[in-house]
């Protein structure tokens, strides 16, 4: 049988910040996202800004992906994205692969 999984995976570009201010008219995309079930990937390059409000929605995303039937893959991170989960110790949390910049100091 031909593995259809690649044509099944829904993208989504999110490309607004994720503050306070924008994080919750951010959520309902994504809940619709996750509630289709499936695979779903969501990019976050073009996130330019993220706090804490915005750490919360992808928690609250990823928690609901895995109360349903979804695979939930953030995906692309943008350097603030990457600054601020590593900054809160997130990673593990969100479970998704994350290139850390390995060259920074610490």
């Amino acid at each position: 049988m031909p593995d259809n999984s690649q044509a099944q995976v829904q993208r989504h570009v999110l490309d607004a910040d994720l503050t306070i201010y924008h994080a919750a008219e951010q959520m309902p995309a994504l809940l619709a996202l996750v509630a289709k079930g499936g695979r779903v990937e969501v990019d976050l390059r073009g996130v330019q800004a993220i706090d804490a409000a915005g750490l919360q929605l992808l928690i609250l995303v990823k928690r609901e992906a895995a109360g349903r039937d979804t695979t939930l893959r953030f995906v692309g991170h943008s350097e603030p994205v990457r600054e601020a989960i590593e900054l809160c110790q997130l990673a593990a949390a969100l479970g998704d692969p994350l290139l850390l910049n390995a060259g920074s100091p610490s």
